[in-house]
C-alpha cells in the first residue's frame, strides 16, 4: 500500500514539509513497512517556494527590496528555466519592520526577485501573489523590471499605492520580457468595493480614509497602465499586483492549486496510492475556495483515491468536507482543546492523529 502524504502548512506552527514528515513518522509508528511518499503543497501563497524545494527544486538567495524599501534576503525557486517566485518572500506582511505602511507600502522587492531570475537564465516565471504587504498596484514590481513612472514634473514618482495619484507617465521602454504566470485564487477586481483597496487594505493596516485615498490612487493607475484590465478576475490580488502582471506584463493567471499541483509532479505521485492525506491549519469556509486541501482532494478523485485531512482545527461538517472530496478529516482540538497548546505541540500532536489514521484508514487495507 502506498500513502501520498500532501499537506500544506499549518501557518504560525508548521510548515508544509514539517506537517508531512509529522503525519509520515506517525504512520510508520504503527504500520513500519507502508510506502509513504511526503509531497508538501502549496497554493500560491506563503510557503511556495518551501514546497517547490522539497519537491526538488533548487533555492536561490537573492538581494532584495522589503515592502519599506530596506534591504532583504528573499529566495525563489529553480528547476531547469523555469523559477517559482513568492510574492510574500520580499513583499510579505512579516516584512514589515514595525507598523504597517499601507500607503507607501511596495511590490519593488517582487521585481527584484523576478529579475535576478531571469538575469540567472529563467525564461518562465511561476508568481504566488498572496500575503502581500503593499497596495501599489504592482508599480513597484514593474520599476524593478525596468518601467519608468513619472509625476507632472518629469520626476520619478516615489513607491507606494498613494502615490500613484500623481502618476502622469508610464514608460515600458526598458521592460524586460518575461513570461509570468500568476498562482492565485483571488477573483476581485483591481478597484472598487470588491477591489483591492477595500477588501485587504484593512488587513494591511489601512484606515477608513486610507482605503478611500487608494482606491482613487489605483483608479487613476488603470487608466493609465490599463483600463481593460482593471475589472478582470484577479486584478486586485497582492494589491493589485495581479493587474501590473497581466495589464503590463502579459501575465496568465491560473488557479493558484492547481498550477502548483502541475509544477510539483503530483499526477505522477498519485501512482500506486491508495490513500492521500492533506491537510492545513484550518479547514473551514476559505478551504473550500481554492485552498490547497480542496485541489488535492479534487486531484485524487479525479483518479478515484481516497483523500482524509488533517488540520489544526476543523469548522467544516461532514457533509461540506465529503463535498470538497474529503472523506474525513482529523484536527488536534480533537486531541487537546487549547489551541494555544495545539500551536506549540503541533509535531508531536499531529504524530499521534496518524496513529488514528493508521487504525481507522490503514489497518483493513494493509
Amino acid at each position: 500500500m502506498k500513502i501520498l502524504v500532501a499537506p500544506d502548512k499549518f501557518k504560525g506552527s508548521l510548515t508544509a514539509a514539517e506537517v508531512a514528515s509529522a503525519v509520515a513518522s506517525g504512520l510508520a509508528d504503527v504500520h513500519p513497512g507502508v510506502a509513504v511518499q511526503q509531497l508538501p503543497v502549496a497554493d500560491g501563497g506563503d510557503g511556495t517556494v518551501d514546497a517547490a524545494v522539497a519537491a526538488g527544486y533548487e533555492r536561490v538567495r537573492v538581494p532584495a527590496r522589503g515592502p519599506t524599501g530596506a534591504p532583504v534576503t528573499a529566495s525563489y525557486a529553480v528547476r531547469g528555466d523555469t523559477a517559482v517566485v513568492e510574492l510574500a518572500e520580499a513583499s510579505g506582511l512579516h516584512r514589515l519592520p514595525g507598523a504597517p505602511a499601507p500607503l507607501t507600502a511596495t511590490s519593488a522587492g517582487t521585481g527584484d526577485v523576478i529579475a535576478a531570475a531571469v538575469r540567472a537564465g529563467c525564461r518562465r516565471i511561476v508568481l504566488g501573489v498572496g500575503g502581500s504587504a503593499c497596495t501599489d498596484g504592482g508599480a513597484g514590481m514593474l520599476t524593478a523590471l525596468g518601467a519608468r513612472l513619472f509625476d507632472r514634473a518629469g520626476r520619478d514618482l516615489p513607491f507606494g499605492g498613494a502615490a500613484l495619484a500623481g502618476l502622469a507617465l508610464l514608460d515600458r521602454a526598458e521592460l524586460f520580457e518575461v513570461d509570468i504566470e500568476l498562482a492565485s485564487d483571488v477573483d476581485n477586481p483591481l478597484y472598487g468595493p470588491r477591489g483591492a483597496a477595500f477588501v485587504y487594505g484593512p488587513q494591511k493596516g489601512a484606515s477608513s480614509e486610507d482605503v478611500e485615498t487608494l482606491d482613487a490612487a489605483l483608479r487613476h493607475w488603470a487608466s493609465i497602465a490599463g483600463p481593460d484590465f482593471a475589472s478582470r478576475p484577479g486584478a486586485g490580488a497582492a494589491g493589485g499586483v495581479g493587474f501590473a502582471a497581466m495589464a503590463v506584463l502579459g501575465a496568465t493567471m491560473r488557479p493558484g492549486i492547481e498550477l502548483l499541483l502541475d509544477l510539483l509532479g503530483f499526477d505522477a505521485a498519485l501512482t500506486g496510492a491508495s490513500l492521500v492525506i492533506t491537510g492545513e491549519g484550518s479547514l473551514d469556509e476559505q478551504t473550500l475556495s481554492g485552498k490547497a486541501p480542496a485541489g488535492v482532494a479534487r486531484a485524487a478523485a479525479a483518479k478515484g483515491i481516497p483523500c482524509i485531512a488533517v488540520s489544526g482545527r476543523c469548522r467544516l461538517p461532514s457533509p461540506q468536507l465529503h463535498a470538497a472530496g474529503i472523506s474525513a478529516a482529523y484536527a488536534l482540538t480533537d486531541l487537546e482543546p487549547d489551541p494555544a497548546r495545539c500551536m506549540a505541540e503541533a509535531a508531536p500532536m499531529l504524530r499521534r492523529l496518524a496513529h488514528r489514521i493508521a487504525v481507522d484508514h490503514v489497518n483493513n487495507r494493509y
